[in-house]
């Protein structure tokens, strides 16, 4: 049985659960619920598996902290003997318009302090990644209000189709491979 590691990044906490900064625990939360799964609390974050043909996806919020991530990754990896390739981490971007996707097999930090610690951890840039688009509709300065902020009412009414497509990515990259799922996605 093909095992997949899906994180979603995230800072724990009820003061975070609506920000943008969350958009990774917010992207399993909705895939959780929407097929009767829970989360229960673990070692170095809360976790939840879900089984579809033949593959086992283990769901991963870390509770490490976003700037922490990496150790939680790399412990969930090493436990479940999930092979890199088969790691999919969904991350905030500022860098693209609010919901946009962009799915990659490597790439930089871009910044991101959770992707810099992940990356520290791993000790590559090659791993997969899920970038979901905040915008960066933000001034000179106010950067860390922005992606500690909550959602705006224009972006929380697009954000239920979204997370749909974000559920879709998810399962595509368990059955149809990375290379598949950057096609039928990117840009969507």
């Amino acid at each position: 049985m093909k095992k997949f590691l899906i994180v979603g990044l995230g800072n724990i906490g009820e003061k975070y659960s609506h920000t943008r900064h969350n958009i990774g625990f917010k992207i399993l939360d909705y895939f959780a619920e929407k097929e009767a799964i829970a989360f229960e609390t673990k070692k170095l974050g809360d976790i939840s598996t879900y089984k579809l043909k033949g593959r086992t996806f283990i769901f991963l919020k870390p509770n490490t902290y976003m700037n922490l991530s990496g150790k939680a990754i790399l412990y969930w990896l090493t436990k479940e003997k999930i092979p890199l390739e088969n790691l999919l981490i969904i991350t905030d971007d500022l860098n693209l318009p609010f919901g946009s996707i962009r799915v990659k097999i490597k790439g930089s930090d871009g910044g991101h302090n959770g992707l810099k610690d992940t990356q520290d951890k791993l000790n590559t840039t090659k791993y997969n990644r899920f970038r979901f688009g905040i915008s960066d509709a933000f001034g000179k300065g106010k950067q860390i209000d922005y992606v500690l902020g909550e959602w705006t009412a224009e972006e929380n009414s697009k954000l239920e189709e979204r997370l749909e497509k974000a559920s879709e990515i998810i399962k595509s990259f368990g059955l149809a491979g990375i290379n598949n799922t950057m096609n039928s996605f990117n840009g969507k």
